[in-house]
């Protein structure tokens, strides 16, 4: 706390406004101290029962079956270092039709949606006893109600579920076009759902995993009971569009991090530990995964972590002071 507040030093900076249409001018939320936080009588913490997050893909997440391994792979650990402590575990990829969900076509970008709501219902239904919470994951474009554009994610800090995509932060997302292919938001025979059967799936690139890792660790923030950031340069600040939520940090400011420090107990150095050793290594394994036959270890794009990785040395270094 005390590095965020020297002026000599620069590991933590202030939020600033660039214009109208972000997030914290376009809507206003009162701000959460951590006393605040602490004293939320609706916000769970994991405990021995409930100590695991588990990790739901709903779609395809890659074009072949070694792609999708090593993506859900570093996703995983990434996971693990950032609410280093918990435990975390991918569920079997479901179909779009297993959820039952709505499903349109945005009138703007004329690309395939489905609906949050229904997806949260979905993953309800489906989390495991041992859950502190179940996390859907998506390349397929959000909405949460049929007067919303879109949401890049949504969660229930009650019930422990949370749903995101990452469709928009692939750069052909504009030129995937289903007009005229879906009438009305539609919810009815698991026929209907066909027209995902071919949804385009991305590169996966060093700036997609980089925006992957920061959404995931956003929403799954909001179920540990951690609002809009407010105070510094922050992981929790809020976004509407990509340059916005570009703009954000990995990082958790110092009042953000003590949250989910007091939620989990971790020691911060060693969590910082375990992020830098996420990034250098290459042979990030998920421990009791069973490889394919056409498993190949595919080196992690990591090139888009690069400052993130230089500020965790300089975080370190000053805890070792």
């Amino acid at each position: 706390m005390n590095e965020a507040f020297q002026p000599s030093r620069n590991l933590f900076g202030p939020i600033i406004v660039h214009s109208q249409s972000d997030w914290i001018i376009s809507h206003p939320e009162d701000p959460q101290d951590f006393e605040q936080f602490f004293t939320d009588r609706f916000r769970k913490a994991p405990c021995p029962k409930k100590h695991v997050i588990y990790l739901q893909s709903i779609g395809s997440l890659g074009n072949t079956r070694v792609i999708r391994e090593e993506y859900i792979k570093w996703l995983k650990g990434y996971c693990e270092a950032f609410f280093y402590g918990l435990t975390v575990r991918f569920l079997d990829p479901v179909p779009v039709s297993a959820t039952k969900c709505s499903f349109r076509v945005n009138e703007h970008t004329q690309n395939l949606q489905i609906h949050a709501g229904h997806i949260l219902a979905f993953l309800k239904k489906k989390k495991p006893k041992d859950a502190f919470c179940i996390v859907g994951i998506t390349m397929i474009d959000l909405y949460p109600r049929d007067s919303w554009n879109f949401v890049f994610g949504q969660a229930s800090l009650t019930d422990g579920v949370g749903i995101f995509s990452f469709a928009r932060y692939d750069k052909d997302f504009s030129s995937s076009r289903y007009e005229g292919r879906v009438k009305k938001p539609t919810r009815t025979s698991s026929s209907d759902y066909t027209i995902f059967d071919n949804y385009y799936n991305p590169e996966i690139t060093s700036i997609l995993l980089w925006r992957s890792c920061k959404t995931l660790t956003h929403e799954i923030g909001h179920i540990f009971g951690l609002r809009h950031c407010q105070w510094l340069a922050c992981l929790m600040q809020g976004s509407n569009h990509l340059e916005e939520s570009d703009r954000r940090p990995l990082s958790l400011c110092p009042i953000c991090l003590r949250k989910l420090q007091s939620a989990i107990g971790f020691s911060i150095i060693e969590r910082y530990k375990a992020l830098l050793r996420w990034i250098d290594d290459q042979s990030n394994d998920i421990i009791g995964a069973t490889p394919s036959s056409d498993h190949v270890n595919l080196p992690k794009p990591v090139e888009a972590f690069k400052d993130w990785r230089e500020w965790i040395i300089k975080c370190i270094a000053v805890l070792e002071e």
